[in-house]
């Protein structure tokens, strides 16, 4: 399994000590969330950002860093094509799981700026995805494969989107209605300076990030001692840890009345897993478009291309008519939320074969 922490770690531990390690990640990824998300917010208060551009770019260059992290490590270790899957994978869980999710808690604001700036690359990075997998497979079936080449191209438009939202961000017109504030928070947040915000960011998102690896692997490691087939772990526990990081910001920052920081994070992230996660892996090693001796022999391009395209039309659909009403509606989240869950059981399916 894609790990940041190695799996050998977790494989000779007893059942009480995994069960301990468990609890005690639960309460590491809540309590990092929780400073991730106040020390975002509050640098996003003394530099006078919006919340949704901090999301879209420092948070999700976080969240998704292990991710490339390990998807390179598996590409120099042979397993290339689970890097790609893995980068794919993610943009599927964070629009249909976390954006959904999020939909169906809060109604989550629609900042007109970012969805017509952010949100065009993430849709034109996933297109381009596309475009070069299928081209590729046509011209060259089974043994098509993503080259460096296409590595050096994502990297580059990156450094691009990098360069670009930084310019955004100057730009943005920060019309975010004033955020209310009791005395009492007003009184720390002033005890807080710049440089313990950013420490409290920083010391947060490792929390998460780890914390949420161990959290995984602790329970990957009980369902396999508990007889839970491997294809079921594989099809679920690899799914929810890629992006659970996403997942446990997205909901705290909903939770603290930060709601912005979930869409820019979403958005933001599926912008990252297709440029940072599958260029960086590409530069490592060439990643095959087609799994080598799997009975689906075009599984990328029947479910999962198809599939995050198709969440992305649906995605763009909702950005064009939440821009014009200020706000996402509660009901967006269903179709969303559906179509991952189904995702989810025909890859289980097909992985049974």
């Amino acid at each position: 399994m894609l790990a940041i922490l190695p799996n050998q770690w977790f494989e000779s531990l007893p059942q009480s000590w995994l069960l301990l390690i468990v609890a005690l990640a639960l309460i590491c990824v809540i309590r990092g969330s929780d400073w991730l998300v106040e020390g975002v917010a509050g640098i996003a208060r003394r530099l006078g950002m919006s919340k949704v551009i901090i999301g879209a770019t420092i948070v999700s260059l976080g969240t998704t860093s292990p991710e490339a992290a390990v998807s390179v490590l598996a590409a120099w270790q042979g397993d290339a094509g689970l890097a790609l899957g893995n980068g794919v994978g993610s943009i599927i869980a964070d629009t249909g799981l976390i954006f959904g999710l999020g939909c169906l808690l809060t109604r989550l604001p629609a900042d007109r700026f970012v969805l017509t700036r952010q949100g065009w690359v993430q849709f034109g990075t996933a297109m381009l995805c596309c475009v070069i997998c299928y081209g590729l497979f046509a011209l060259w079936g089974d043994g098509a494969v993503i080259g460096r080449w296409v590595g050096v191209l994502f990297t580059s438009l990156l450094v691009c989107y990098m360069v670009l939202s930084i310019k955004w961000s100057r730009q943005h017109p920060v019309g975010e209605p004033p955020i209310e504030v009791t005395d009492q928070d007003r009184s720390v947040e002033e005890l807080k300076s710049f440089g313990l915000l950013v420490l409290l960011t920083l010391v947060g998102l490792v929390l998460v990030i780890f914390a949420a690896d161990g959290l995984v692997q602790s329970v990957s490691q009980l369902a396999r001692r508990w007889g839970i087939p491997e294809t079921v772990i594989a099809a679920t526990m690899i799914a929810l840890g890629t992006s659970l990081p996403e997942l446990i910001v997205g909901l705290t920052a909903i939770r603290r009345g930060h709601p912005e920081l979930l869409v820019g994070n979403v958005i933001g992230a599926d912008i990252l897993n297709m440029l940072f996660v599958i260029g960086a892996a590409a530069l490592a090693a060439p990643l095959p478009i087609v799994e080598i001796g799997s009975a689906r022999p075009n599984i990328l391009l029947e479910v999962h291309l198809p599939t995050m395209l198709l969440m992305l039309i649906l995605f763009r659909v909702y950005i064009a008519r939440a821009v014009s009403n200020g706000s996402f509606s509660r009901w967006m989240g269903a179709p969303l939320i559906v179509m991952y869950v189904a995702f989810v059981s025909l890859s289980y399916w097909l992985s049974l074969g």
